[in-house]
């Protein structure tokens, strides 16, 4: 039996036809409507319909005010669930305990998930003082450096999807825009944070072979006066973006 022949004899037509469908709406910016779908894939409407109230009620697909269909975030949720996000931790967890060593700080790693940034991995420095943060808290997409790098570093339609997903919907106000539009251009955010006074959130992006934002690398920096020797904001600062480059770079071979 030839290989097109094997492969014929494991066809799965519906999900062939679901998978035709996925990979035509993320290819597209605006979404498309249920006859333009059914055009391009050369399908009856009725079949598409059926498949695409499916993939909207299981949320790999929404339909929008202007009755066009896109895809969610959902499949990029599923690309970095638990497997691969073992993987990123063990590739990071060696680069933090470095960086804590170094910068006598505290760092966590952050991952996306439902609205909120969720703290994967979290390493402490090794004085006896830190400013640091539970592995498994949320913390907020607006109001953090985390939050503001992720924003910067995802596609214009992530983002959208990201603010109306938290609780309360944000919506991209000016300021906000312009806030993330430097921090995308530098490539890092250094901001005060608006939780605990005295610390600047210093955070930097961890990229995918396709440049979509994985994680964020942040150390919640405050001066040490106890360690003389200990880096200050702005080298903590560049040990922070060294970081984040060599965890991308990790991901990426």
């Amino acid at each position: 039996m030839s290989e097109a022949d094997e492969l014929e004899k494991y066809r799965a037509p519906a999900l062939d036809k679901g998978l035709d469908i996925l990979e035509l709406l993320a290819g597209t910016e605006e979404g498309l409507s249920q006859a333009e779908i059914a055009k391009s894939l050369e399908r009856s409407p009725n079949e598409i319909y059926r498949m695409l109230d499916r993939l909207v009620r299981r949320g790999y697909v929404r339909r929008t005010a202007a009755d066009r269909y896109e895809v969610t975030l959902k499949l990029f949720e599923l690309a970095y669930a638990r497997p691969p996000l073992q993987r990123l931790l063990s590739q990071a967890l060696p680069v933090m305990r470095r960086f804590a060593r170094d910068a006598q700080q505290a760092c966590h790693l952050a991952t996306y998930d439902r609205g909120a940034l969720v703290v994967a991995a979290q390493v402490d420095g090794p004085g006896y003082w830190n400013v640091s943060i539970r592995v498994g808290s949320r913390i907020g997409l607006v109001d953090t450096g985390s939050g503001h790098v992720t924003l910067a570093f995802a596609s214009p339609e992530e983002r959208r999807l990201m603010l109306e997903e938290q609780d309360p919907p944000e919506t991209l106000t000016a300021a906000l825009d312009a806030r993330l539009s430097r921090v995308r251009e530098q490539g890092y955010e250094n901001m005060q944070s608006l939780q605990i006074a005295g610390v600047n959130n210093l955070s930097a992006p961890i990229l995918g072979p396709m440049g979509r934002i994985l994680a964020v690398f942040t150390c919640p920096y405050s001066e040490r006066l106890d360690v003389r020797s200990a880096p200050d904001c702005d080298a903590a600062l560049r040990m922070v973006i060294a970081c984040g480059q060599e965890i991308s770079q990790s991901r990426s071979v």
